[in-house]
């Protein structure tokens, strides 16, 4: 079930939510809007059910389900057409636009874990991403959980840290690394008795198999020394052996790095995973300017500077246990899939509500002007609409009916910025309190609950088939 987004919901809603989530159609729109955008995901479920709510009624009320659809299609796209006008873009000019992303990440994070220190991260977020210089490519972000200290120690570091140990004996710095990333077995040196079925008729013969093991990881070495490396970072284990002839040739030997971790490694460095070393020229290698060991709380970790690929970067996440960095890491993940998104399409609205009433202002006019039954779906469409920020209101333990029609008030002027400010518990300028959230996301999340909405009111019957009957065994 996926209802984790910028709000909470009350328990009716909560409840409504739930009972929604078992249809796959809606359980698949906050898939699609988690992984498209990043947030939203409770947001468009709650608008979907609504819209199914409303529907519902009217469906009572004798009006066909394609007159109900016809007249959601008008209305999303009046309300689309609505909040396009009023977007704001401050791509041309790099100091506003920058506050623009640290006000969308500050609201992306103003519900989850990270509410109390929802500056510091926001700006940690924003670093990160315009690092990125454009790309929206995440995967040149890695974030690290280290427990111990507080949240608000967590901080943004150039480059790449891998969370291993340098090997024993062996270079714990190196300038101007040639990094060869490699995914192969370092572990044959000896025989390992378990498992190994040789017949023998003295024990010489298994030194003889011993030593014959020995010089085939020795060739293997020797192969991978030839590549010109000075670092070598291996998925699986590298024994004794192996390491101490690395130690030997001056190379500093990793062992047993995460997948991901060697993944990331690769497309930071320039470099490709190999697994044969037979051919040198067709290996790709990895570089960087500098490797070293660096300390992180009580642990020792392994940090590449200078990387090929110089938007790379690491969030080092700091806090008191497994279950708070976890719950952090996700909480950030949404800011910069949101970031990444809006560095992509840089228009920004202003948030507590204040998409949803502009909306419903225009849907409602639009309702008047239109004739026939098609006008009471898109009213009922507004209904649905202004349902979000009375949400926000009563998650705050705010008088949401009160609220909202001081918003409607509000919003009959055109130029009017008022939300719900749930700090001071009454209707506020949206723009004077950096309230802002990212278009690409309210796109989403009208679009997608909409036509979940009309997929579900297509539906004429559902046929279950008979539940099977359990044999009784007593």
């Amino acid at each position: 079930m996926i209802l984790v987004g910028n709000m909470g919901i009350s328990l009716k809603l909560w409840t409504s939510a739930v009972h929604l989530c078992r249809l796959p159609v809606v359980s698949d729109i906050s898939k699609v809007q988690d992984d498209e955008v990043g947030d939203g995901t409770t947001s468009v479920v709650v608008l979907a059910g609504e819209l199914l709510r409303e529907a519902e009624k009217l469906v009572a009320l004798k009006i066909h389900p394609m007159t109900i659809i016809s007249g959601y299609r008008m209305a999303a796209d009046c309300a689309r057409n609505a909040l396009e006008s009023r977007v704001r873009d401050n791509r041309a000019d790099p100091e506003k636009f920058r506050s623009d992303l640290v006000n969308i990440a500050m609201t992306t994070l103003s519900s989850k874990i990270l509410s109390q220190d929802k500056e510091h991260f926001a700006n940690l977020a924003v670093d990160a991403v315009l690092r990125l210089k454009g790309s929206g490519n995440l995967e040149a972000i890695q974030i690290i959980k280290k427990a111990g200290g507080s949240l608000r120690d967590s901080f943004l570091d150039e480059g790449f840290i891998l969370d291993k140990r340098i090997g024993v004996g062996q270079p714990k710095r190196i300038e101007n690394a040639n990094i060869l990333v490699a995914n192969t077995a370092m572990d044959t040196d000896k025989i390992k008795i378990y498992g190994a079925r040789v017949r023998v008729d003295s024990m010489s013969k298994v030194a003889e198999i011993e030593a014959a093991e020995k010089e085939k990881m020795k060739k293997k070495v020797q192969k991978i020394v030839a590549h010109g490396i000075n670092c070598f970072v291996n998925r699986q284990l590298i024994y004794n052996y192996p390491e101490e002839l690395f130690a030997d040739a001056g190379i500093m030997a990793i062992e047993h790095a995460d997948f991901d971790g060697i993944e990331r490694l690769a497309l930071v460095t320039g470099g490709e995973i190999a697994s044969t070393f037979d051919n040198p020229e067709s290996v790709k290698l990895g570089h960087c300017k500098l490797i070293e060991e660096i300390m992180i709380g009580e642990d020792k970790l392994i940090h590449f500077s200078g990387v090929e690929m110089g938007q790379a970067c690491t969030i080092v996440l700091r806090g008191a246990s497994s279950h708070v960095l976890d719950e952090a890491e996700r909480s950030l993940h949404d800011a910069l899939c949101v970031l990444s998104q809006t560095i992509l399409d840089s228009r920004v609205v202003w948030g507590g509500g204040w998409p949803e009433m502009l909306m419903a202002r225009h849907v409602d006019e639009l309702a008047r002007k239109t004739p026939g039954k098609k006008s009471i779906a898109i009213e009922s469409f507004a209904i649905s609409l202004r349902t979000i920020p009375t949400i926000i209101a009563d998650n705050a333990g705010l008088d949401g009916a009160d609220l909202v029609s001081q918003l409607r008030a509000e919003h009959s002027q055109d130029a009017t910025t008022a939300g719900v400010d749930v700090i001071s518990g009454t209707v506020g300028d949206m723009e004077s309190r950096g309230i802002y959230e990212s278009f690409k996301v309210k796109q989403s999340v009208l679009m997608s609950a909409t036509e979940a909405a009309e997929m579900i009111l297509r539906v004429d019957e559902i046929i279950k088939c008979a539940p099977r009957q359990r044999e009784d065994r007593m």
